[in-house]
C-alpha cells in the first residue's frame, strides 16, 4: 500500500509540472525557454529561443511598407517604429533605430568571429544581429528576422 501511495505522488507531482497548465506558466520565468515551448510556432521558437536565422529574402516583413511599430513576437514589447525601417538589400527587415532601449546587445562568437546579437530586454528573445554599415543618423543596421517581430498598425 506504501507504494502505490508513493506511486500516486509521483504521477501527481510529473502532472503539476505540465507546461501546459496557466497556472503553472504565471509562476515560470518570462525569459525561459519552458514559458516559450507551447506559445510559439517551431519556426518562432528555433528564431526566438535557440538564435536561429530565417533566410534571407523569405519573411514576411523584409520588402514590407507600413505605417506602425514592430513589436516582439513573443511578449509584444514595441521594439521597432516604421519610419526607422530602410531597404538595405540584406532579405531582412532592416532598422537604423530601436525604440527606447527595448533591444540589448550581446556578443555572437558562433561564426568564429564576433558579432552583436540583439534580444528583446524584456523576454530574451533572440531578434538578430546589429551592423555598424547602416544609414544615417545612427550608422546602424538592426538585421531582424520577421518571425522575430510583429507589426502593429498605427491608425
Amino acid at each position: 500500500m506504501k507504494q502505490l501511495s508513493y506511486v500516486f505522488l509521483l504521477i501527481a507531482f510529473s502532472a503539476c509540472g505540465q507546461s501546459d497548465n496557466p497556472e503553472r506558466k504565471k509562476l515560470l520565468d518570462i525569459t525561459t525557454d519552458e514559458y516559450w515551448k507551447d506559445s510559439l510556432t517551431p519556426d518562432e521558437f528555433y528564431i526566438l529561443r535557440e538564435q536561429g536565422t530565417e533566410r534571407a529574402f523569405s519573411g514576411k516583413y523584409w520588402n514590407f511598407k507600413g505605417n506602425g511599430i514592430f513589436a516582439c513576437r513573443a511578449c509584444q514589447l514595441p521594439l521597432f517604429n516604421s519610419n526607422t525601417k530602410y531597404k538595405s538589400g540584406t532579405g531582412w527587415p532592416s532598422f537604423f533605430d530601436q525604440l527606447g532601449s527595448n533591444v540589448e546587445m550581446q556578443t555572437d562568437q558562433t561564426l568564429g568571429y564576433s558579432r552583436n546579437e540583439i534580444h528583446c530586454t524584456r523576454c530574451k528573445g533572440h531578434l538578430g544581429h546589429v551592423f555598424e554599415d547602416g544609414p544615417k543618423p545612427s550608422g546602424k543596421r538592426y538585421c531582424v528576422n520577421s518571425l522575430s517581430i510583429h507589426f502593429q498598425e498605427l491608425k
